[in-house]
């Protein structure tokens, strides 16, 4: 235990030295040039990422989340808002700010497969996955390529349609019109990570972590603060805006931490609430009182998706695609793809792409071995215009596609044919369309199929399971994400200092609606 005790120290020690001496930025500090002020009231959003409605009440019971339940209080509260799919971060902020699903804004998920280039896209899932990957090719894709290229051109972010006068704070995709020279880690410039004068395209206040900081006493940075990406960070740079009354039209931050206690512990865990909790409290504590803080501002406070609890027994919770389909030569990942490549698994924990390479396998084929495994919910794939599923326990099969004589909840027509308890659909004698376990299942698994070009199948996990392969992240007796289940898809969302609302309770629909606040506040 010693011996383990000064090794610890020794390594912090070395790991301290090489912060203070080479990874510390070569540029400096951004400079904050102000833009005119508002003519509306600002709209502050934060992102809690993984933030439940039923942990939010336990928290809230316990007295825990005292700046949550006053927002609660004062405003409305949507506690089962939908998200996009697959339920993980790049999409679903794409689809936050672009108001589009993945078949317009084209991110299709966290991990995929770039047919068109042969690449393996990954913009950072696990540790061991990126060490595979290789760290540099994983940093580019999430800082450079992510925003420049794969986000799709033909829409327009919100800080586009801003014009730049809006922040995003450690938020993944900030496409926006202003240049934004970063901040170089000495180690970074010499492993050719970056070079300095690099610079991405963002909104005129733009914080990501170590990288790029409006605040210059903003220490939250060191290496054991995930440089940055944390709470305290996202806090003291809102806050500064506040405290120099620089606070844009409109701002998206990004607290990260309670996904990280999540994926540990279950969806039960209130501690990150709690945590979150304490930041909201010291941003309205730069008011002179909470009901100030919040009649100077329209607070969206909201999480991006659910999470499912993990089983206890590994060979039970875990999926491993590479047993079903071992037949197959499945690339590895490792290296680039290889002419003798059948299969590439694009894994996004609850949820999966599997693409085919070898032109003789077929989908059907796939999909009867999947099938086979009844922790699986659902295996679907296109045929021609259609959209068809298939599930483990449930007969038959489930055809769709937009266009035609039924309509859901959401405004939305559709062609159904065959089972419809495959995705939990209720259909009413007039052809109305109502969704159980999967909210708006047919727009969201159907955008999957147009994110992106390539053959390939969408594999979806039951509730207290996980697909895992090379280097993916596992989270055993944890909770994870991804799938179209309702548990990893409804996310709460609280709000104030507007009476309007949102078209549907939808991620999709937040992006439309954020500007006709900002528009109506603007012409009061």
């Amino acid at each position: 235990m010693l011996k383990l005790t000064i090794s610890i120290l020794i390594i912090l020690f070395l790991l301290t030295l090489i912060y203070i001496y080479v990874i510390q930025p070569i540029g400096k500090t951004n400079k904050i040039n102000h833009v005119p002020s508002p003519t509306s009231k600002p709209v502050v959003m934060i992102v809690i990422d993984s933030i439940m409605d039923e942990p939010l009440q336990e928290a809230i019971k316990e007295g825990k989340a005292p700046a949550l339940e006053f927002l609660i209080k004062k405003g409305d509260y949507y506690p089962n808002m939908v998200s996009s799919f697959p339920t993980m971060s790049v999409t679903i902020d794409s689809t936050l700010l672009t108001g589009t699903y993945s078949n317009e804004h084209k991110v299709p998920a966290l991990v995929w497969y770039d047919e068109q280039n042969k690449q393996f896209i990954s913009y950072g899932s696990a540790r061991k996955e990126i060490m595979k990957l290789g760290p540099k090719q994983v940093f580019e894709n999430s800082l450079f390529h992510l925003n420049e290229n794969h986000l799709s051109q033909d829409v327009q972010t919100i800080h586009e349609e801003l014009n730049g006068k809006s922040a995003s704070i450690n938020t993944l995709v900030y496409r926006a019109n202003q240049s934004q020279q970063l901040n170089v880690p000495r180690i970074l410039n010499l492993l050719g990570f970056l070079e300095k004068g690099d610079s991405i395209k963002g909104p005129h206040y733009f914080s990501y972590g170590l990288l790029s900081k409006m605040n210059p006493h903003n220490k939250n940075t060191q290496f054991w603060q995930a440089f940055g990406f944390n709470d305290k960070f996202s806090t003291q740079e809102l806050k500064f805006l506040m405290e120099k009354k620089s606070v844009p039209t409109f701002s998206l931050v990004y607290f990260s931490d309670n996904d990280k206690v999540v994926h540990k512990n279950g969806t039960k865990e209130t501690k990150g609430i709690e945590d979150a909790d304490k930041q909201l409290q010291e941003l309205f504590n730069t008011h002179p009182s909470w009901e100030e803080a919040i009649q100077d501002n329209v607070w969206i406070v909201m999480g991006d998706s659910g999470q499912s609890d993990i089983g206890e027994d590994k060979e039970e919770a875990f999926i491993d695609l590479r047993d079903l389909l071992k037949e197959f030569r499945i690339h590895q990942i490792s290296g680039p793809i290889q002419e003798h490549d059948q299969i590439v698994l694009g894994l996004n924990e609850r949820m999966s792409f599997i693409y085919l390479l070898d032109q003789k396998i077929k989908q059907e084929s796939i999909a009867a071995l999947l099938q086979k495994d009844k922790r699986i919910n659902f295996i679907a794939w296109k045929n021609g215009e259609m959209v068809q599923v298939i599930s483990g326990d449930k007969k038959n099969e489930l055809s769709f596609k937009p266009g035609g004589d039924f309509t859901d909840s959401y405004g939305q027509n559709w062609t159904i044919e065959g089972n419809m308890n495959i995705l939990d659909l209720s259909i009413s004698e007039d052809n109305k369309v109502s969704y159980g376990d999967f909210p708006d299942g047919l727009a969201r698994l159907y955008s999957s199929f147009y994110s992106h070009t390539g053959n390939y199948l969408v594999v979806d996990a039951k509730p207290g399971f996980e697909f895992i392969g090379e280097g993916s992240p596992t989270h055993l007796n944890g909770a994870s994400h991804g799938s179209l289940y309702k548990d990893d898809s409804y996310f709460p969302m609280v709000v104030t200092g507007t009476d309007l609302k949102p078209n549907h309770e939808r991620m999709v629909d937040l992006k439309g609606w954020i500007l006709r606040i900002l528009k109506e506040d603007a012409q009061q």
